[in-house]
């Protein structure tokens, strides 16, 4: 039985009257589609163009088998929609970091849900590591989380999507003498540290690593929220991932300061078993962020 290929080859030679303007339009060699008609001609048992040079032409016999083939590709082309259609409805169970909804995720579920109104997505927030076991048991189809800092377990794979710059932020009206230099107010001032067990609290220590800077840690906390509101109301400073979608540097309660020789920054990724039921969705969401959306901003 001929494929819905060669009915398509079919289509564009009767269409455009060569075998060679059928083969360009659709991505075959002179010779491939004519192959494909005699192999057609061959099953029906009847010759469906005339050849004439490089010409050929529908005859009678032909003619009447556009009608039949259009509406065979039709029927073909609309139960792939119909299939396509399904695999973007119904309801993908995402885990993701709240500062990842802050960030550059949500423009790209609001994308995603715009452009698929029939896809639900429900979402449960946490931490990068908590995720993993549930990606793994498959309670979860998928999970936004940071680089993992150790070796996944087989079966799993991360993408990474974007990158936030690790950025030191200090209150505009603080509670404490504020220097003007980023060393001075990393050794100086209170230090908000992000949780050291959390992901994101190791590139914390790897940006102090890199600054060379023994802090004064007044607490530790695993929200990146808190400390951000902690700073906002001047009780210390802290060094957090810049989220693209927060625009620090009009905030009237904190500001950046530059951190010299500090280049750390965190990948944030997606997270998901190497086989599941809701891959063209999250093969979507990377699509999204690889057509070159902004990653980070200041």
């Amino acid at each position: 039985m001929s494929s819905i290929r060669t009915l398509k080859s079919f289509l564009a030679v009767a269409r455009l009257g060569s075998f060679s303007a059928a083969g360009k339009e659709i991505g075959l060699t002179a010779a491939a589609v004519g192959q494909q008609i005699r192999a057609l001609e061959d099953e029906l048992h009847k010759v469906l163009f005339d050849r004439s040079g490089r010409a050929s032409v529908l005859n009678t016999a032909g003619r009447g088998m556009v009608a039949p083939v259009k509406e065979l590709v039709a029927r073909y082309e609309a139960l792939a929609a119909e299939e396509r259609s399904e695999e973007f409805s119904g309801t993908v169970v995402m885990g993701a970091l709240v500062s990842a909804l802050m960030g550059a995720f949500a423009d790209s579920l609001w994308a995603l849900t715009r452009q698929y109104p029939d896809l639900e997505v429900t979402l449960f927030a946490g931490q990068s590591a908590d995720f993993t076991t549930k990606v793994d048991r498959g309670e979860l189809d998928a999970a936004v989380v940071t680089q993992p800092p150790m070796r996944l377990p087989s079966n799993l794979v991360w993408t990474a999507l974007y990158t936030e710059p690790m950025v030191l932020i200090v209150p505009r009206r603080p509670h404490f003498a504020l220097p003007t230099a980023g060393p001075d107010i990393l050794a100086q001032c209170p230090f908000l540290r992000f949780d050291r067990q959390a992901w994101t609290g190791h590139l914390v220590d790897e940006a102090l690593a890199q600054c060379g800077a023994a802090v004064k840690t007044r607490m530790e906390l695993n929200s990146l929220e808190a400390i951000v509101a902690l700073v906002r109301q001047g009780f210390g400073v802290s060094i957090v991932p810049q989220l693209a979608n927060l625009q620090w540097s009009r905030d009237r309660a904190l500001r950046i300061v530059e951190l010299p020789g500090v280049d750390v920054g965190r990948v944030v990724g997606l997270l998901e078993r190497r086989q599941h039921s809701r891959e063209r969705v999250t093969e979507a969401i990377k699509a999204y962020f690889a057509s070159g959306v902004p990653r980070s901003g200041r």
